[in-house]
């Protein structure tokens, strides 16, 4: 598409434009923030028709969100569409106008029309070039759509630039509704003004380039005499001018050898017929000032018989399509310069296009349009009526159908692969979407290590964990509730429960083994160890006892109670079965676990001696319980956890805002700090609090006297699961398996 097609907004080359104006100019995050509007897509597809409006709110939005004035934004689009185009492959079409602005503005109307036979949606603007008696170039403008032209000064502007060495400066001096035009269209007439910028050249530069020009052309002087003439030449020259109109000068003093002009010869008489002129031209009309018809081609009377009546005149059989101006002779001649459209009035279910020049005989009194008729393909020339025999030999509509009928294959072709491209575009992106879907679940089955292992077909073997903290929890009278209750409320029951502990394993970064029934299974320090495992599973049972006090018993309507056991210990961990694998652990520090919840007192949370030995001087309230007999173990010492003293309980439930972690863990074996405090430094470089490592044990804990100053901390949680806070009814998206842990 022409980079002057300023009003072909519904193809998506121009939105392409747009697009890479704004990415290139202001960012990608811009054009994000544009592309989110409703029917703007990623890609827009060249031969693809979108709607006015699509483009026009984009310009919009981005004045809005750019804060720029509409009038400065499209200037800035007319500098970069002309540079788009250029990249597109239009340069050459485009220098190729005209030896000056005033060619090259002139032919802009001829490019539009060759390029409305590949876009037949096209709607582009008209210009016309008026110079004035004083010498001023006036640019007109005409445009089907209102408000659009600040473009033009951007375009021209580039064009003097890039295409002229000149720098063009343009001045709106007039804008109406265009009463020559039919549909009162948008007419604004810009004062053009254009300054060559030169490059100063040197006297001795000037010499050798005017004398070396001079010998070439009258290679009989000798060369030593004619450098010696040019070289005074430029000397008493070069006060008064300088660059290239030194080298003019100089060249043109030499009027008797150099300056040629070329005179025409016409005949005395026009030696052709009018019959072989009707047969030689058989698209023509020749019409009077009152359009009154003369005389037409042979072929044209074949397709518009009428107008080889007596009275018959022009308007009466067809409209001037391009440029849209009322037909009368006084518009014709305004227009004079540029190509003709005219359109028949439909006859025999058929309408015939021409396009053509308009020639004024002044000797005669009579215009001359000399055309062939406007096609686009083989279709459109059997739809017409029309066979390749009906042009003439010499007119190039024959080779131009032909070639556009290829052309217009290749752009069906090239439609097709950009329709295919922006389709698979969406499958893939729709194909992400459901593979992050996939992910999710998985690792929410697995460990995100071990599914990645899996997906790449590898075999994950078992390991050994020298230490680790499991905890077991259950519903205190389930299996009444369960007598007692319809299935769907216990459903809705566990639901609300285990949405709200799976929270907590996001915050604490704890492992979620398995739930059976009631029962609930984590482990700290597995797959990944650490060396806070018992702290960061404390504080998860503190947050389970919490969050159990916010789900309501069905039968009773008051909070349910958990029992809750935690152990510390060895396991061994790996991934059993193939069809549906799972993470599982083995050894007896599991079977312990469950035997220090199955023991234990509703609402608390019971710990094994070597918990109690992680925990000790973590700064957590812990009550010995004392000796109790374990079914399978005989005589155990066992403690209460009661509570954190440093943390409340929006601390430990992840409601508090701030940025402060909770642990600083020692990967084992590797010695390498994986979190600590993030706070806010004061003016010193230094933290916002004191912190102390109490005896190394990976938690770090506020200085009680800075214990009010602490920077409240809000928790990144991903959130695997629906869950909601102010009911215990509410089912939620729960993604539950079946598994047997092995004890």
């Amino acid at each position: 598409m022409s980079s002057f097609n300023l009003c072909s907004l519904q193809y998506g080359f121009i939105n392409s434009c747009l697009q890479s104006l704004v990415m290139e100019k202001f960012g990608q995050e811009t054009w994000n923030k544009l592309s989110s509007l409703p029917g703007v897509q990623d890609t827009f597809m060249t031969y693809t028709v979108y709607d006015d409006i699509l483009t026009l709110s984009l310009v919009q939005e981005a004045c809005s969100l750019l804060d720029i004035s509409a009038d400065v934004f499209l200037k800035l689009f007319g500098e970069h569409f002309f540079m788009f185009c250029k990249q597109a492959g239009y340069d050459t079409m485009l220098r190729t106008l005209g030896g000056n602005l005033v060619e090259f503005i002139g032919n802009l109307d001829a490019l539009h029309n060759y390029l409305a036979l590949s876009y037949q949606e096209m709607n582009a603007p008209s210009f016309r070039v008026e110079m004035t008696d004083d010498g001023k170039m006036l640019l007109h403008y005409y445009s089907d759509r209102k408000g659009l032209y600040h473009i033009v000064p951007g375009i021209m502007e580039a064009v003097g630039r890039d295409f002229f060495n000149s720098k063009v400066t343009m001045v709106v001096v007039n804008q109406s509704e265009e009463d020559e035009r039919t549909g009162k269209k948008e007419h604004v007439v810009f004062l053009v003004k254009q300054t060559i910028q030169t490059s100063e050249v040197s006297v001795c530069d000037c010499m050798y380039m005017v004398c070396f020009y001079i010998y070439l052309v009258l290679s009989d002087f000798p060369q030593e005499t004619l450098f010696r003439r040019m070289r005074d030449r430029c000397v008493s020259l070069a006060g008064e001018k300088s660059g290239w109109d030194l080298i003019r000068a100089a060249v043109l003093s030499e009027k008797g050898s150099l300056q040629f002009t070329f005179s025409p010869c016409y005949p005395e008489k026009l030696w052709m017929e009018e019959k072989a002129f009707c047969n030689a031209f058989p698209f023509h009309i020749v019409f009077d000032k009152n359009l009154k018809v003369k005389q037409t081609g042979v072929n044209i009377q074949k397709f518009v018989p009428g107008l080889r009546a007596r009275d018959a005149t022009v308007d009466h059989y067809f409209t001037i399509v391009h440029p849209q101006v009322t037909f009368t002779i006084e518009n014709i001649m305004k227009y004079i310069n540029t190509q003709f459209v005219l359109k028949s009035y439909k006859e025999k279910h058929t309408t015939l296009k021409l396009r053509g020049q308009m020639l004024w005989m002044d000797s005669l009194g009579c215009m001359l349009y000399l055309c062939s008729p406007k096609l686009r393909s083989l279709q459109e020339l059997q739809d017409v009526g029309l066979h390749l025999a009906d042009l003439a030999q010499h007119d190039v509509t024959r080779d131009l159908v032909l070639l556009n009928q290829q052309r217009l294959a290749e752009m069906e072709l090239t439609n097709q692969l950009e329709r295919k491209k922006e389709e698979l575009r969406i499958l893939s992106h729709h194909l992400e979407a459901e593979k992050e879907k996939t992910e999710t679940l998985l690792y929410a089955m697995l460990p995100r290590h071990i599914a990645n292992q899996l997906k790449d077909g590898k075999s994950v073997e078992a390991g050994e964990f020298e230490v680790c903290t499991i905890l077991f929890s259950d519903v205190v009278t389930f299996t009444n509730i369960c007598a007692a209750c319809e299935p769907i409320r216990i459903v809705h029951m566990l639901n609300s429960m285990y949405s709200r502990f799976d929270r907590l394993t996001n915050i604490h970064d704890v492992y979620k083994v398995e739930t059976i029934g009631d029962a609930y299974m984590v482990v700290g320090g597995v797959p990944v160890p650490t060396k806070t495992h018992a702290h960061r599973v404390a504080n998860f049972a503190l947050g389970m006892r919490i969050a159990a006090k916010q789900v309501t018993n069905p039968v009773t309507d008051k909070p349910i109670q958990i029992r809750v056991g935690l152990h510390t210990g060895p396991v061994l961990a790996g991934v059993v079965g193939e069809k549906m694998p799972r993470y599982c652990l083995f050894g007896d520090t599991v079977n312990t676990a469950s035997r220090m919840e199955s023991h234990g007192v509703p609402d608390h949370i019971h710990l094994s001696a070597s918990t109690y030995s992680e925990l000790k001087n973590a700064e957590f309230d812990i009550q010995e319980r004392g000796n109790i007999e374990v079914k399978g173990k005989g005589q155990m010492t066992t403690y209460f956890l009661q509570g954190n003293l440093f943390m409340s309980e929006d601390c430990i439930m992840g409601k508090e805002t701030g940025q402060m972690c909770l642990y600083r863990d020692d990967v084992h074996g590797q010695n390498k700090k994986a979190f600590s405090f993030i706070l806010e430094p004061d003016t010193d470089g230094r933290s916002g609090i004191e912190q102390r490592d109490t005896s190394s044990d990976g938690v770090i804990v506020p200085c009680p006297s800075r214990l009010d100053t602490i920077t409240p901390f809000a928790w990144d949680i991903t959130m695997p699961y629906e869950t909601n806070e102010d009911t215990s009814n509410t089912p939620a998206n729960h993604f539950n398996s079946k598994l047997c842990v092995l004890f």
